[in-house]
């Protein structure tokens, strides 16, 4: 059950890729044993996920570009993380992981109301 995010067609090219290899990057530099820790602060619990895929589609909103991926957490429901990547000069780097959904259910969180 792969849900897919918008997608913004003029991100694309080297950038579209360097994107997607930060977050790549910060799924294994977070990865121990192969299990990834996020607190869930809607929740209060502590998930453990198992990366499954990277979404295809990413979006720019504030500041940041934005795309997401699939996790199995330790009750086996399907997690959909946001990744918050920024661009400072050539680099790009993921500054934050959200839950967007929990087995399709959506959480809505605003970037544009900093």
């Amino acid at each position: 059950m792969t849900s897919f995010a918008a997608d913004d067609p003029t991100i694309k090219g080297n950038l579209r890729t360097n994107i997607s290899q930060a977050m790549s990057q910060y799924v294994e530099d977070q990865t121990v044993d192969g299990k990834i820790d996020l607190y869930d602060a809607v929740d209060g619990k502590l998930l453990s996920l198992t990366f499954d895929s990277l979404h295809a589609g990413i979006v720019k909103k504030e500041g940041f570009f934005v795309s997401c991926a699939d996790f199995m957490d330790q009750q086996d429901r399907l997690i959909d993380i946001d990744f918050l990547v920024k661009q400072s000069g050539n680099t790009l780097k993921v500054t934050q992981a959200i839950v967007h959904s929990i087995d399709g259910e959506e959480r809505v969180y605003h970037l544009e109301n900093n």
